[in-house]
C-alpha cells in the first residue's frame, strides 16, 4: 500500500533527522544518490539543462534544484529545525558533587512538560582546531543513544502537579546527565570529557559547538486501524520528506524546480540560513545568470513563478473541539491542508489555492481548507517571510497533526502520501 510505504519512509527520515544538521546531512545523502551534484554558494556555477544540483548553507539549511526546459520557476519550502532544548557553552552543573547536569536553554516553543522523563540524546555540530584558523574542522554528530533525562518531581513532593504547574526553564528543564559512584565526585568538566571521548579528540581541541537535545523515542504506527503515526519531529520532517521525494526522479519537461530547506523557522527565521534572508533569492538569481538569462528575464520569471510553503497544520482535537474554527476545521487522515488567514501569517492567496485545488481534483488527492478561530492568534510559517524576497503566487500547505510542538506529535498515516503526491505533481 502506497500510504504505508510513505509512512515507513517517513519513520526512517524522522529517525535520521534529529536536528537541523542531521536533517540536512540525510537530505544530502538521498539527493546525492539521485544524481544531485554539490555546488558551493561562493563559486561560479556551470549548469546544464537536465542537471540536478544542491547547495549546503552553513550545514543546517539546503537548497536543491533541477533544470529542465525553459525558465519557468516553481519553489517548495520547508524547515529543518524543531522545538527542542539547546546546550549552553560551559554547560556543566553539579549538585552536591554527586550529580552532573547540563545548563540549557529552550529553542523555539516546545510543550515543556512533554519533555519530562523522556530518553534524550544529543545532536548537532562541533568545531575543532585546525591548521588553518579560517577553516576549523567541523563534525556533524548524533549520539543516537539516550544520554540525558529531565526527571519530574514525585507527586508526593509536588501534590499540586495534576492541577497544572508552570515549569521554570532555568530550574525544572535542566537535563540530568550523570550520577557519581559512591565515594566519588562528578568532575567539573564531565561533559567536555564525554564529548571529547565521543569525538576521539583531545578536549583542548574542542573550540565550540551547537548541540541540541532531542527525543530518542521511536516513531510508532498506532490506532485501532493502524492508520495513525505517533512520532517526534513531524513538524517539519513530514514536509522535508515530501519536498525531497518530489524533486527526485527524471527532470523531463520541467522548468526550474527548487526546494529550500531552511533552518531557524521555530525562532523567527531571521538568520543567514533562515527564510528571512536573501540567500534563496541570491541562489535563484545565480541559477538564471549561469543559464545565460539577463537580470530582467530573471525578475520576470520570479514574478511569474509559484511557491508552496510546507508546514504542519493544527488538526481538529477530539477532546477540545471548541479550539477549532466553526466551519474551517481539518481532520487527520482527510488529506492535505490549505491554510488561510486574513493576517497573511500564512502566505496563501486565492490564485495559488485554485491551482492546488485543481491539481488535487485531477489527481484524486484529498484536501481540506483550514483557518484559525478569529479569537485565537494564528500561527505563522516561512511562506510569507520568503515571499518578501521572492514575490510570487504562494500557498501554505501541510498535513494536519495533533499535539504540535510536543515531544511526540500525532498525524494520520494517509496524509503523508497525499502530500507527497501533490508535491510530485506540482513539480512535474
Amino acid at each position: 500500500m502506497e500510504e504505508m510505504k510513505s509512512i515507513n519512509e517517513l519513520i526512517n527520515t524522522v529517525k535520521a533527522s534529529t536536528c537541523a544538521y542531521t536533517t540536512v546531512l540525510n537530505a544530502e545523502n538521498i539527493l546525492r544518490n539521485d544524481g544531485f551534484e554539490m555546488l558551493k554558494l561562493g563559486q561560479k556555477w556551470i549548469l546544464e539543462r537536465g542537471g540536478k544540483y544542491m547547495i549546503n548553507i552553513h550545514d543546517s539549511a539546503l537548497v536543491a534544484f533541477t533544470i529542465g526546459k525553459g525558465g519557468n520557476l516553481k519553489i517548495g519550502c520547508a524547515h529543518t529545525d524543531h522545538p527542542c532544548i539547546y546546550i549552553k557553552p560551559s554547560p556543566e552543573m553539579t549538585s552536591d558533587s554527586r550529580y552532573g547536569k547540563l545548563n540549557t536553554e529552550i529553542y523555539g516553543g516546545p510543550i515543556l512538560n512533554t519533555w519530562m522523563d523522556r530518553p534524550l540524546s544529543i545532536a548537532g555540530r562541533v568545531a575543532l582546531k585546525s591548521e588553518d584558523p579560517y577553516n576549523p574542522v567541523i563534525r556533524i554528530i548524533d549520539m543516537e543513544k539516550p544520554v540525558l533525562t529531565i526527571p519530574n518531581l514525585a507527586i508526593h513532593l509536588n501534590r499540586e502537579v495534576n492541577k497544572g504547574i508552570e515549569l521554570n526553564r532555568q530550574v525544572d528543564m535542566i537535563p540530568f546527565a550523570i550520577a557519581a559512584d559512591e565515594g566519588n565526585s562528578v568532575t567539573e568538566d564531565f561533559f567536555m570529557e564525554f564529548l571529547a571521548d565521543y569525538l576521539a579528540a583531545d578536549k583542548t581541541d574542542i573550540l565550540d559547538y551547537e548541540l541540541y537535545i532531542y527525543n530518542v523515542d521511536e516513531p510508532l504506527v498506532s490506532g485501532i486501524n493502524g492508520d495513525l503515526l505517533s512520532s517526534p519531529r513531524l513538524d517539519n520532517i513530514t514536509s522535508v520528506q515530501a519536498l525531497i521525494k518530489g524533486i527526485c526522479g527524471d527532470v523531463g519537461e520541467r522548468g526550474i524546480n527548487v526546494i529550500a530547506l531552511f533552518d531557524n523557522e521555530e525562532i523567527g527565521s531571521r538568520t543567514k540560513q533562515g527564510a528571512d534572508s536573501g540567500t534563496l533569492a541570491m541562489i535563484i538569481e545565480k541559477i538564471y545568470m549561469a543559464l545565460g538569462y539577463g537580470r530582467d528575464e530573471y525578475l520576470n520569471y520570479v514574478s511569474d513563478g509559484y511557491m508552496i510553503s510546507l508546514d504542519v497544520a493544527h488538526g481538529h482535537h477530539p477532546n477540545r473541539p471548541e479550539k477549532s474554527d466553526v466551519t474551517c476545521k481539518c481532520y487527520l487522515n482527510s488529506g492535505i491542508v490549505i491554510k488561510r488567514t486574513a493576517s497573511q501569517s500564512y502566505a496563501t492567496d486565492c490564485g495559488m489555492t485554485a491551482i492546488i485545488e485543481q491539481l488535487c481534483d485531477k489527481n484524486d488527492i484529498p484536501y481540506q481548507k483550514y483557518a484559525i478561530r478569529s479569537d485565537v492568534g494564528a500561527g505563522s510559517t516561512l511562506g510569507t517571510i520568503a515571499g518578501k524576497y521572492l514575490p510570487m503566487r504562494s500557498a501554505d500547505v501541510g498535513v494536519p497533526v495533533l499535539a504540535m510542538h510536543s515531544a511526540r506529535e500525532l498525524m494520520g498515516a494517509r496524509d503523508q502520501y497525499a502530500l507527497e503526491k501533490l508535491i510530485k505533481i506540482y513539480f512535474e
